[in-house]
């Protein structure tokens, strides 16, 4: 009869065993200990901010998260949405409002940044039944074809000649400390920033002209 070979453990092995034996044991303890990720919430009420607007002549309080835009605040929160969002990134001016009579994009700015301002959308400017003079001017000349553009270039237009006015210079400006020139070529530079698919741009020029007396 054969005897049966028993194998001879060395020490040195039976530690290395050990050990990898407890650094298993802990490294499965830690990651049954690892606490799991929070489940993603909304902003709370407690997040939000109040912020006070005066838009289009009429006190507006909103509670907003402080990171929402002006546009976004006009147009989901107040239902103003005249404003287009186009771009989303300040390139094609269909957002553009006036604020504390300064043209500006709306969705590059934060609403909690404007509290207390003068905010004027294009239904701030007139109404089907009366319309300002420079929407007038619009449907006179042709001034738009789809239209989605059209009320960020009627806001920037209107806010373009109280530039002028104010004597504000533009890049074509000949001297930029004298009263700036009303010229095609200004109306073309200062309305630059708000771009028209549909490419009425030289209609654009004809109505602004008029309501600012140069045609």
């Amino acid at each position: 009869m054969n005897r049966l070979e028993v194998p001879v453990i060395k020490r040195r092995d039976a530690l290395i065993a050990c050990a990898a034996t407890a650094a298993g044991a802990r490294a499965a303890q830690a990651v049954e200990t690892v606490p799991a990720p929070a489940p993603a919430t909304t902003a709370s009420s407690s997040a939000l901010m109040a912020v006070s607007l005066h838009v289009n002549g009429q006190a507006r309080r909103l509670e907003l998260d402080p990171r929402t835009t002006l546009l976004d605040a006009l147009r989901e929160h107040l239902h103003l949405t005249g404003s287009k969002k186009g771009c989303d990134h300040g390139q094609c001016g269909a957002c553009t409002v006036i604020v504390d009579g300064r043209r500006i994009n709306a969705c590059l700015t934060l609403a909690v940044m404007h509290e207390g301002a003068q905010v004027t959308t294009i239904e701030g400017l007139g109404s089907a039944q009366q319309l300002h003079p420079m929407q007038a001017a619009f449907v006179k000349h042709d001034g738009f074809q789809c239209g989605y553009c059209t009320p960020g270039q009627i806001c920037s237009a209107v806010a373009v000649l109280d530039e002028i006015r104010q004597g504000i210079p533009s890049h074509v400006s000949a001297d930029l400390s004298a009263q700036p020139l009303l010229s095609v070529d200004e109306l073309r530079e200062r309305m630059s920033g708000n771009l028209c698919r549909c490419g009425a741009y030289a209609n654009i020029v004809d109505a602004m002209a008029e309501v600012g007396g140069l045609a």
